[in-house]
Order: C-alpha cells, then sequence, then structure tokens
C-alpha cells in the first residue's frame, strides 16, 4: 500500500485525469466526508482540451495553453502520475508499474480512461498519417507544415512544390473539419514570407465518408459549413471512402491516388489497453454501466467519460463521446456516489444537450445552441466564449483570450518549434 495515504481513511480511487475524471474530482471535494480520501491516478500530470487543439496548428494559441496542470485544479484530491497495469477487484487495489510502481487500496474506484487513437482503423494509416488527440500531435502537425513550407520554398519543380504544400485530412467531423479550416487559414495567411510559393500551390483537401460533414449538425448547417470552406479554397469530398494511406498520399476504394504530403487522420478510436484487459462486462469496446453509472455485478466500481456505455434516460440513447457530456456525467457521478455514501438511492444519468459547435476557419462557425441554429462570426465569437468559459483558472482564461486577440491583429507566428537537446 502507498505509504503517503493514510490508512484509517476509506477512499475513492478515480483512473483518467480528463474531463470525466477531473470533473469528478472536483465535485467530490466538496461532498465528501472529511474522512474519506480522493486519489486521482493519471499517466500525464494535466488535461487537454481536445476542442482547442486545432487551434495550436494554426498557431492561433501556443501549445501549453490547451493543457492545465491537474495539481492546480484540483485541492483536496491527491494525484498520482503514474500507469495502472491493472486492477484487483477482489483485493480492491489499484496497482501501477513503470516509473512508479505501488498499488492503492479502493472502496469505491471510478474508471474515466477516455479512449486512444485507433492507428489501425487504415491500412499504413499508422507509418503515413498523422493523429490529432494530445497536444503533442498539435505541435508535431503544426512544425510539420511549417517544414512542408520551407521545403517548398527551395523547390524548384512546380510538382514537386505542389505536393509538398498539399495536406490531405481524412474525416469530416468536428476535429477534421476544425483543423482543416485551421491549416487552410494558417497557409494562406504565411505564403506572403514564401516567394516562391504561389497560393495555387497550397490546397487543404478533406476526405469524408458521410455524405455530408458534421453529421452531428442540423443539414442546413453542415451545408453552410461546406459551401463556407469552399469558398475559401478546402476542397471537400463526401461519399468517399479511403482503403489505403501510404507515403504519397491517400488511395481510395475507387482506386483513385489523392496525393499530398501530410495525410491526418481524425477517424478511428479504441478503448485503452487497461480497459481491454479488464474482465469488465463491454458495449462496442466500452463499459457497460447501469442507469446511474455503476459496473454490474462490481460493488463499488463505476465508469464515467469516453471509456463507458452510459444509457442517457432522457432519450434512451447511449451518450456521445464528447466534452459536454463527459461534464455532466462526472457531476451526476460525484452524485450518485456520494448518496451511495449516505446509504440514499442513486439517480440514472439524464442529460439534455445543450447543443454543438464547431469552427470553420477564417473566424466563422457554426453552432446549434438551445435548437437555435447559428453561423457566421456570431457562432464563433460564441465558440470562443464556451471554450474560453470551460478553461480552468483565471489566469488561463486571460492568457488564452489575449492570445486569440492577438492573433486576429497580427500574422500566424510560421516558427518551427524545435524541441531537440543539445548532444
Amino acid at each position: 500500500m502507498n505509504r503517503d495515504l493514510e490508512m484509517d481513511k476509506s477512499r475513492v480511487v478515480i483512473v483518467g485525469g480528463g474531463f470525466a475524471g477531473t470533473g469528478m474530482a472536483r465535485r467530490l471535494e466538496r461532498r465528501l466526508p472529511a474522512d474519506w480520501d480522493i486519489v486521482l491516478i493519471s499517466q500525464e500530470n494535466c488535461i487537454t482540451y481536445s476542442p482547442l487543439l486545432a487551434e495550436v496548428v494554426g498557431a492561433s494559441i501556443l501549445p501549453g495553453h490547451v493543457v492545465a496542470p491537474i495539481r492546480q485544479i484540483l485541492k483536496r484530491t491527491r494525484f498520482r502520475m503514474a500507469s495502472v497495469s491493472d486492477i484487483d477487484f477482489d483485493q480492491k487495489e489499484v496497482r501501477c508499474s513503470g516509473d512508479w510502481t505501488g498499488s492503492i487500496g479502493f472502496d469505491h474506484l471510478v474508471l474515466a480512461c477516455g479512449t486512444t487513437v485507433n492507428r489501425r482503423a487504415l491500412p499504413g494509416m499508422a507509418q503515413h498519417s498523422l493523429p490529432l488527440k494530445t497536444s503533442g500531435d498539435a505541435l508535431f502537425l503544426r512544425n510539420r507544415v511549417c517544414v512542408r513550407l520551407e521545403m517548398a520554398d527551395m523547390e524548384e519543380d512546380g510538382e514537386q512544390r505542389r505536393w509538398l504544400t498539399t495536406f490531405v485530412v481524412i474525416g469530416g467531423g468536428f476535429s477534421g473539419v476544425e483543423v482543416a479550416g485551421e491549416i487552410n487559414d494558417f497557409l494562406r495567411a504565411s505564403i506572403k514570407y514564401y516567394p516562391n510559393i504561389n497560393r495555387d500551390d497550397c490546397q487543404v483537401i478533406l476526405l469524408h465518408a458521410q455524405d455530408r460533414i458534421l453529421p452531428e449538425l442540423p443539414a442546413s448547417l453542415s451545408e453552410h459549413a461546406l459551401n463556407r470552406m469552399r469558398a475559401r479554397g478546402i476542397d471537400i469530398r463526401t461519399g468517399i471512402s479511403v482503403a489505403e494511406i501510404d507515403e504519397r498520399g491517400a488511395r481510395l476504394e475507387s482506386g483513385q491516388v489523392i496525393e499530398g504530403s501530410t495525410t491526418i487522420c481524425t477517424v478511428g478510436t479504441a478503448s485503452t489497453p487497461l480497459i481491454d484487459k479488464l474482465p469488465l462486462p463491454k458495449q462496442r469496446g466500452r463499459i457497460k454501466t447501469e442507469a446511474d453509472m455503476s459496473v454490474p455485478n462490481y460493488p463499488g466500481v463505476w465508469a464515467a467519460g469516453d471509456c463507458a456505455a452510459i444509457l442517457n434516460a432522457r432519450d434512451g440513447q447511449l451518450s456521445p463521446a464528447t466534452a459536454q457530456f463527459a461534464r455532466r456525467q462526472a457531476q451526476q457521478l460525484a452524485e450518485n456516489l456520494s448518496r451511495t455514501i449516505r446509504g440514499q438511492k442513486t439517480r440514472p444519468f439524464s442529460y439534455k444537450s445543450l447543443g454543438q459547435l464547431s469552427s470553420i476557419g477564417h473566424q466563422r462557425a457554426v453552432a446549434l445552441i438551445f435548437g437555435i441554429h447559428i453561423s457566421g462570426v456570431l457562432a464563433w465569437l460564441i465558440w470562443r466564449m464556451v471554450y474560453l468559459l470551460m478553461l480552468p483558472t483565471l489566469a488561463r482564461k486571460v492568457r488564452v483570450f489575449f492570445e486569440w486577440t492577438w492573433s486576429c491583429l497580427f500574422p500566424p507566428d510560421i516558427t518551427h518549434l524545435s524541441f531537440s537537446r543539445t548532444d
């Protein structure tokens, strides 16, 4: 047992430091009795605000501002930066390995591990495409765009230059649309510093398997986003199925090859290795829960967030894997757990979505808020306001606000940020 934890206290252990895990810990801090410990275990000591990753790619904000240190968010919770290797449900122990090896006992366990990128969703995806899941992914992609511009500026062959400055995005959901818009804006604003690159050399191609992009939004908003992005020069192709990715680009099932030096995949998710190995009931790779988010046949075990298959009592459907639902699940689960400790009856998860938003580039967005369709600059301002409010601490909100203001007034930063150390 970990020696710095008090043995005489009951304990809630939360595995996962994302929206669900961190949000639940914050809520429990105000609800659990003083004789209860809260321990949060995560492989990273920060939470990543993934909806803002595309902004890092487009140099609208710095990479450090889409993450927030968990220790600064939580006050009463004990944080452990560790990798969970196994869970003994009989002994009620979470076992960790890696840089820190040990075990932590629990009375209640919350699994909020999220998901990971399925790098095998398409042949060649792992070897020849870039994901956008972490701040490191976003920074790597931003550097890749800068490197391609530098290479293209020195390239004399026109065909090779166009290949270097062609970016293929696979997936027309929120992540794909937003990163395509950001890269396109970055290219259009940056090429004036590269005298040998013409505007027509730069191209962003978005491939989507369904009939329309942003299928989570109403058809009218999807159509508006499509037309607006095409007007900005983005080549959007719907109803396109990718068969394979190679070093030259994406090969379609029709046999056509879409060439581009950089391919970004925003499709394909998978459960984490930990969730895969646990003997818990699963539904499509996610932990199956009861209506109150408890795991059936495992007393004291709960699940929330993207790793959990939670039925929404509001509409009878499985909750989508979005930050909005993860945050609401964290609140409800914290309430249910505290009610269980007090011997009270738990409540089923029930939530009505407030809406959906997506930026589409060039200070434009589309939004569905309380059933109202909004598009253009107003939607973009709402998009930024919503995510600014989601950021923790006043200091981080102020930083991001001034960065966003700066990016509206001045050209993007085209610095290639190298992090290699001196030999």
